[in-house]
């Protein structure tokens, strides 16, 4: 299983709308909307790194009213949980 970590940022006022959208999106696993730079937070999981992409490109940054994402991939040799 592949995790990603999206950080959105979206117009002011569409948090909600969006985050309604991303939970319609069945890789989801956690949408949250968040204080300061960011707006929204998103954990995302597939199959593999091709389906990750996929989603990112042709779903998530599709979403009407996002302006930007940053995405997080984290480094599991450094262990954490």
């Amino acid at each position: 299983m592949e995790t990603l970590y999206i950080l959105i940022n979206c117009d002011l006022g569409s948090e909600v709308d969006i985050i309604n959208e991303l939970t319609k999106i069945p890789e989801v696993k956690e949408v949250r909307g968040t204080y300061g730079i960011y707006d929204i937070f998103v954990k995302l999981q597939s199959d593999s790194s091709a389906g990750l992409e996929n989603i990112i490109t042709h779903k998530v940054r599709r979403i009407s009213k996002i302006r930007s994402t940053v995405t997080l991939t984290p480094i599991l040799s450094q262990g954490g949980r």
